[in-house]
């Protein structure tokens, strides 16, 4: 991998072969030429961490799985002179900025606007440095300041009931949201995108999504105890897309297994419209005492800037500026040298050092080092404390000696934390480090100038008000354009598609459906994922819900599930935002959950798009009005723009994530029946709806007409329905209907434990005036199919006559004696249930390859 540096005049430096394992890292004495030989198996020395792999497949190189191959190195020592002075002569000062004004600076290569450049000179009075150059490009890129989106963002905070402060903790403009679950626990929980980086390098940049959401949860106090994926990927028969789902799920994977984090829940899409610009969002969550909560706040003159974890190198330098804040060109992935390398183990190490730092009150304040990496850190602690810091750059631990000051600033280097130490603990601070064999170095500290001052061998390379970098960021107002397109697109309704009209056609577009890419079974993608690992998993794939176990005494735990459709989306981002809001919240219900918080990715096109901005603007004011209406809040979250290849913008996918509580995992509902002889209900009404739908998509290649209409008030009312059914175990099985309708909802709930079911059409059709096309493959919002043990049938009928919800027994869950199980859609088709598992489990490994064994509980 080569690296090429803007500040150096495009020298590239090899970064696979050269690292710095002298003691001092800032002022190297040698240089240390590595040639790695791999020790023979018997001489491994310490554990065994060997390779598990899992079967590998035709035409592609086996997964590794979990794997930190031991290794010895043979070192070639070269001494060289001490480069202090040199790098003193090449380093860009203050002092130089100022007898320098007419300097030409590559700020365009950085990722700046003219005017933006601009506005850095007037708020500095003179040049930027190089340092303080790389530092603004970050910090004042789209991904980092929000700097196009933050007029619509204002939105979540302002739209707030007292309602959805009842359990907020922190919300936005920390790293990550928190929310009081009860008993004196609380979780924090986000998601983030790594897109880009993703469809350039897919094993490296999923792995470090998940690694970079993860230490956001840390940064907060919390133990990470939870992972979550959301991929969209292009079209399943095009070429490329295995190259991107074989590295994007093994690097998820690796990452994942080696921490020791189960992964319980996602989403999966394919579509042509993601083939040039993959979406690759990774969620976390951890819990927390109360009293346990950490902020990003650096305050304390005199306290300690701490910088531990892994060296600083020449990875993911310009990740930010360059690489998230632009689109591909037509030509397709280009910036493999602005994409992060991660090392799971060693940010293993990383937690557990951090939770006991945390435990001992070692840390007045704590930041992960992500984007931006320390250009981020700094500027973000300094200004969200109302404070000052000076730093000695030249202190920082490097992997690549050859590192500019300005590439260190830059630097996106995984598996780093930057924390605030008082004085008087820095001595224990070092001793928990040491312990956990952690690298660590002392920066600088904490001042009350309101400056941030960073030097570089004692020159002064940066002197900033660290609120213009990290804060007070230029704010657009970009113009917007309601779509040339939209109009037409509404119009071509699916109303015109031909309809089944025989029994055969229909049974026909059901298994077509069953086997299609996006409601095929995702086991070849989930099975690689440990979700058991930590053994508080109550409910994981294929669930609706992910549930995890917070307090082993009580039972208190929570579920979460993200959820978004673009196809919805891209015929009414307003309501589709508010439909992805809907589907998460009603998946939360049905596993007996109480919807309670939400945090968000929005995915989006250019937004130097008008018409892109016209989708983002509709997504934002209806993603806040919808949380307004169920009384949940949005308590952080993550904008993705630039996603598209030349022209072509992605669907507008703002992904939502909704976390909900349950006061015992216990009381949990599943979302199959597992016996004979119960009924099955339906709750809610079907319309005839099928614009957008999977339907519509698959059978006849249409995307066209209006989403299906959502009516949040209907939906908070059968979440309040599925609690109470819950906690009364009224239900034995729980599944919400969404992308195929109902007919994909009865094939998932036969096909969960393999018992068969006997269903009937006729009153649904003649009560809400629909077809049989639209009986099956409608996707009608507020629905949910429910199994009830015939003796609970009398109250749970009773439970939603009194509640006012529209229910309609549908079928009954049956196996006949000496017959296979089948699902049996009365005087319509029989499917036997092996001939749906074998249609939706053949689908991925056809294109992937065989699928690995499930694990086991």
């Amino acid at each position: 991998m080569l690296r090429a540096s803007a500040f150096a005049g495009g020298d590239a430096h090899n970064l696979s072969d050269s690292q710095d394992f002298g003691p001092d890292a800032g002022n190297p004495t040698e240089d240390v030429h590595i040639t790695e030989r791999r020790a023979p198996t018997a001489a491994r020395p310490g554990p065994d961490r060997r390779a598990v792999r899992r079967p590998g497949m035709s035409g592609h190189p086996t997964r590794l799985i979990c794997v930190r191959p031991l290794r010895f190195l043979e070192l070639s020592r070269v001494t060289t002179p001490n480069p202090s002075d040199a790098r003193t002569a090449l380093a860009d000062t203050v002092e130089n900025a100022i007898a320098t004004p007419e300097k030409v600076q590559p700020y365009g290569a950085l990722g700046l606007k003219d005017d933006e450049y601009a506005q850095i000179r007037e708020i500095l009075g003179r040049r930027p440095t190089s340092g303080e150059l790389a530092m603004y490009s970050v910090m004042w890129s789209e991904h980092c300041s929000y700097k196009s989106s933050k007029i619509y963002l204002r939105q979540f905070g302002q739209k707030v009931s007292d309602e959805m402060k009842t359990r907020l903790m922190v919300g936005m403009g920390q790293n990550a949201g928190v929310v009081d679950v009860g008993d004196g626990w609380a979780v924090t929980f986000k998601v983030e995108s790594h897109n880009h980086p993703s469809y350039i390098e897919p094993f490296q940049g999923a792995a470090t999504g998940v690694g970079g959401i993860v230490r956001d949860i840390i940064s907060m106090g919390a133990r990470p105890v939870a992972v979550m994926d959301q991929l969209r990927f292009g079209a399943i028969d095009h070429p490329d897309t295995p190259r991107v789902v074989h590295g994007v799920t093994s690097g998820i994977s690796f990452y994942g297994n080696c921490l020791g984090l189960p992964n319980i829940g996602g989403e999966t899409v394919f579509d042509a419209v993601y083939q040039g610009n993959p979406l690759v969002n990774a969620l976390a969550v951890g819990v927390m005492r109360h009293e346990d909560i950490k902020l990003a706040n650096a305050t304390g003159v005199g306290n300690k800037v701490v910088l531990f974890g892994a060296r600083t190198g020449g990875d993911g330098i310009g990740g930010a500026s360059i690489l998230a804040s632009d689109t591909f060109a037509d030509g397709g992935p280009t910036k493999r040298p602005a994409v992060q390398v991660g090392d799971p183990f060693a940010e293993k190490v990383l937690i557990e050092c951090c939770l006991e730092l945390y435990r001992d009150n070692l840390v007045e304040a704590i930041q992960d080092l992500g984007a931006a990496g320390i250009s981020c850190a700094t500027s973000e602690l300094a200004a969200n404390g109302d404070s000052g810091m000076k730093v000695e750059l030249s202190k920082v631990l490097l992997r690549d000696p050859s590192l500019t000051p300005e590439e260190i600033l830059m630097s996106e280097s995984q598996e780093r934390m930057m924390a605030i130490v008082a004085p008087e603990k820095l001595d224990a601070f070092l001793a928990v480090v040491g312990k956990w064999d952690v690298e660590t170095s002392v920066l600088g500290e904490v001042t009350g100038d309101g400056r941030l001052v960073i030097d570089w061998y004692g020159e002064r390379i940066v002197d900033v008000d660290p609120s213009t970098v990290a804060v007070d960021g230029p704010v657009y107002e970009r113009p917007v354009a309601y779509p040339t397109w939209i109009d037409a697109l509404n119009d071509d309704t699916a109303a015109k598609l031909p309809r089944a009209t025989d029994a055969e056609t229909l049974r026909e577009q059901f298994t077509t459906l069953v086997a299609s890419p996006n409601l095929a079974d995702t086991s070849w993608i989930t099975n690689q994922y440990d979700y058991y690992v930590l053994g508080n998993t109550a409910l994981s794939f294929p669930d609706d819900a992910g549930m995890i176990r917070v307090d082993e005494e009580t039972g208190l735990g929570f579920a979460i599930a993200t959820d978004c459709n673009g196809r919805y989306n891209q015929l009414d981002p307003y309501n589709g935002a508010k439909l992805a809001l809907a589907e998460a919240y009603r998946n939360v219900a049905v596993t007996g959950a109480v919807p309670t918080a939400v945090t968000d990715c929005l995915n989006f096109g250019s937004p130097e798009n008008p018409e892109v901005m016209w989708q983002f603007s509709q997504a934002v004011e209806g993603l806040s009005d919808g949380c307004l209406e169920l009384g949940i809040p949005v308590t952080g979250g993550n904008v993705s723009f630039y996603n598209q290849t030349g022209d072509q913008p992605i669907h507008p996918t703002p992904v939502v994530g909704v976390l909900g509580i349950i006061d015992d995992v216990a009381a949990r509902i599943p979302s199959g029946w597992q016996d004979a002889g119960e009924n099955l209900y339906l709750l809610g009404t079907t319309a005839d709806e099928l614009d957008g739908s999977q339907w519509a998509g698959t059978i006849h290649d249409h995307l066209g007409g209006r989403p299906p209409k959502v009516d949040l008030a209907q939906e908070r009312k059968l979440a309040e329905l599925l609690q109470a059914a819950g906690s009364q175990s009224l239900v034995s099985s729980a599944h919400d209907l969404s992308s195929g309708g109902l007919a994909q909802a009865l094939a998932e709930g036969v096909m969960r434990f393999g018992v068969g079911a006997r269903v009937w059409l006729t009153e649904l059709m003649e009560r809400d005036g629909v077809d049989a096309t639209a009986a099956l493959f409608s996707e009608s919002t507020g629905r949910v199919l429910v199994s009830v043990p015939r003796e609970e049938d009398v109250k749970f009928r009773g439970l939603c006559d009194g509640r006012g919800y529209p229910v309609l027994r549908i079928g009954v869950t049956d196996v006949e004696p000496g017959t296979e199980a089948a699902l049996e859609i009365q005087d319509v088709f029989t499917v036997p249930v092996s001939e749906l598992r074998r249609l939706s489990n053949e689908t991925l490994p056809a294109v992937f390859g065989p699928t690995v064994a499930e694990p086991v509980a």
